[in-house]
């Protein structure tokens, strides 16, 4: 299925869920003040611009970058931003106006990040229409939908994940002969080598600790000159973004002699990544994957102090989290999501082992390949 084809298919979700709801349009606001993944998977637009969305008819996209947004986006109209003086407010205004015939209801869904200062101003300005701003509207909406990825997501995450692959193997021979020593060596050459791959940006900023600072679950700063690795245990928590969407993979490397309590750490998240990846299966209780790691530890006197993993994709943070919160949620095809168990200790150090992992009608598949090494 082709970029376009998937696009479409969104839209017409989100036109049928406006209908439903009785919504005529729905707003997308992408800026500086709040980034809005909703425009990239809607329009393949990333940057300055506002979306909107009627029931009908087609979408409007007014870009900031009109000649960018005309090579990239796949959008019904594009109109550009200058034409209401780079002002959002007036944008919606205009484009309602230019898409009235096409829209049957009167109430406008303005997104769920907008301050109230700044629902005031389209209530305002929008004063033929009812202006609603609701925690569950269409943004909350995308953000279910975005949960099960579409032919075009699985692919671009697939690649990101395969760039990400080959980073470690080259990352895992420059520390063996010696070309990586420091954290700054290690996560710059993450940014060098990514690019050579056609990736166009890390996910998140490269979180790189030697052992005298792994005990961090992320580490501050991201990564310093210090060794990397060192004796004891080193974390390297990375991603790589591809069109869009990212990867996410932490490795930890262990370098000997360890002490007994290290080797115990290891063997722990060993186990614990290795039991609850028999968990990610479709149908299954998300909090039971969750619940089995904090078992593991719990039995050793430990605890894991985050959550066992998230969905990844356009956001480096997804809905849902791997964690025992949310009740209901279980594992369905077409999530893609981190597995993640770790531990932390200011003596013994850290030790995280992250991959993604494809929820499928069957055995789950696991995208990237970081792991343990050991030195």
């Amino acid at each position: 299925m082709t970029l376009k084809e998937c696009i479409n298919n969104r839209i017409t979700k989100l036109q049928t869920w406006l209908i439903n709801n009785e919504f005529g349009a729905a707003v997308f606001v992408d800026s500086e003040e709040h980034r809005d993944p909703s425009v990239t998977y809607l329009a393949n637009c990333s940057g300055d611009c506002v979306l909107i969305v009627p029931d009908f008819g087609s979408a409007m996209l007014i870009p900031w970058d009109e000649i960018l947004a005309k090579k990239n986006a796949v959008a019904g109209k594009i109109v550009p931003f200058t034409k209401y003086k780079n002002n959002a407010v007036q944008a919606v205004k205009g484009a309602l106006k230019a898409q009235k015939k096409y829209i049957e209801f009167n109430r406008i869904c303005l997104p769920n990040y907008f301050t109230y200062h700044e629902f005031l101003d389209y209530v305002e300005e929008l004063e033929n229409w009812e202006v609603v701003c609701e925690k569950e509207g269409a943004v909350y909406f995308l953000e279910e939908c975005r949960m099960e990825k579409d032919e075009y997501e699985l692919e671009c995450i697939k690649k990101a994940c395969a760039a990400g692959d080959e980073i470690i193997d080259e990352i895992e021979e420059r520390v063996r002969d010696g070309r990586i020593s420091t954290e700054t060596d290690v996560a710059l050459y993450i940014e060098k080598a990514l690019r050579e791959k056609g990736c166009q940006r890390t996910g998140f900023d490269t979180l790189a600790a030697g052992p005298e600072r792994s005990f961090a679950i992320h580490a501050f700063p991201g990564y310093t000159n210090a060794p990397w690795p060192a004796q004891g245990l080193s974390i390297l928590d990375f991603g790589v973004v591809y069109q869009g969407y990212t990867s996410d993979t932490t490795l930890t490397i262990a370098k000997g002699p360890l002490t007994p309590e290290q080797e115990e750490q290891l063997s722990l998240v060993e186990t614990a990544y290795n039991e609850c990846l028999k968990l990610y299966r479709p149908g299954e209780l998300i909090k039971n994957a969750c619940a089995k790691a904090d078992s593991i530890f719990a039995k050793a006197g430990r605890k894991m102090p985050h959550t066992l993993g998230h969905a990844i994709g356009l956001e480096i943070h997804e809905k849902p989290r791997v964690s025992t919160r949310d009740e209901e949620i279980t594992f369905r095809a077409g999530m893609v999501l981190t597995l993640e168990p770790g531990l932390y200790d200011e003596t013994i150090g850290g030790t995280r082992w992250e991959n993604d992992v494809l929820i499928t009608d069957g055995d789950p598949v696991v995208l990237t390949h970081s792991r343990i090494i050991r030195l």
